[in-house]
This record gives structure tokens, C-alpha cells and sequence, in this order.
């Protein structure tokens, strides 16, 4: 099993162009992308929602052409966890939000995974945890069919370009 984690600014104070979000507003960006990780997630082909709980849903997802099932855990406001149930890459994802000192909101992403056939601590399995990084955390939000979504090569930068989605 490989852990990786990478933490990342929601906001770009730099960029007058692009929007400021609040705690809300990112949350609500991650509701949407439990719901429908697609716009986040290019290479995610297929994610369907088949039961849904109090704070929580299962998914079943297509994912570089493996199908596996999700169980998909709200801690409102805090955090999203998903964890696999089913396929052949099992453990979980976290996508939390986090706040500094000065107010300033980051999404930390942490990533423990077992993919099956790999050797824990193999030099395969560490490339494998490389391409999730970039699978995942490399340019999510870039689709063809949604051109707000490719503003940034971050996750920040894709939750923030959900804004013009908001009320």
C-alpha cells in the first residue's frame, strides 16, 4: 500500500480573474465532484450513483478502464472520503478542507491505495502511486466538453472554476 499526499491553495490572491471562494463554495465543489467526478477526473470515464445515505453515497466508477465501487463518506464542511469497496486498486481518498492561521482555505488530498498484482514498496507500485498523482492531482477539471473547468493545472483552481455555478 502506497499513502501520498499533497495539500494545495483554493485561491489565488495574485489572479484578480479568477474568483475568491469561501468554505461554502468549496464544499459545495466537492459535493459536486462526489456526485460526478468526471469534469474533475479525466481519466474517470464512468461514475454512477446507485445508493445514497444519510452523508453518504456509493458509486460505481470506470477508472483508466477498471470498474470499481465507492463508498463515499460527507463529513459536511471538514471532508470527503472515498473509499474503495470493489476493483482491483483498493483503500481510500481524502479530499479535505483545510484553513491556515490567516483564514486562508488549501484542499489537502491524500491518497492510501493497494493496487492488486503490485508488490507493496516496489518500484512498480511507486510508479503506479506517481501516475495516480497525476491522474488525480495533475490537471483535474480539463474536459473537452466543459471549457470553465481548464482554468488551472491544480485542484484549487478547479474547484474555484465551479464558481460561475453557484447562486
Amino acid at each position: 500500500m502506497f499513502t501520498m499526499t499533497r495539500s494545495v491553495p483554493v485561491n489565488d490572491r495574485g489572479d484578480p480573474d479568477i474568483p475568491v471562494l469561501n468554505r461554502d463554495q468549496v464544499w459545495k465543489g466537492l459535493e459536486l465532484k462526489a456526485e460526478n467526478a468526471l469534469p474533475f477526473v479525466p481519466k474517470m470515464t464512468k461514475c454512477d450513483t446507485i445508493e445514497r445515505g444519510d452523508n453518504y453515497l456509493v458509486r460505481d466508477i470506470v477508472f483508466r478502464g477498471d470498474p470499481a465501487r465507492e463508498r463515499v463518506s460527507f463529513y459536511p464542511k471538514r471532508m470527503v472520503q472515498f473509499d474503495r469497496l470493489s476493483g482491483n486498486t483498493l483503500g481510500t481518498i481524502k479530499n479535505e478542507i483545510e484553513e491556515d492561521a490567516d483564514g486562508e482555505l488549501s484542499l489537502r488530498f491524500t491518497f492510501s491505495l493497494e493496487k492488486e498484482g503490485i508488490p507493496p514498496g516496489s518500484s512498480e507500485e511507486q510508479a503506479y502511486a506517481r501516475q495516480m498523482e497525476g491522474d488525480y492531482l495533475g490537471a483535474p477539471g480539463y474536459t473537452d466538453s466543459d471549457p470553465q473547468m481548464g482554468k488551472g493545472r491544480d485542484p484549487g483552481v478547479a474547484i474555484r472554476s465551479l464558481d460561475w455555478r453557484f447562486p
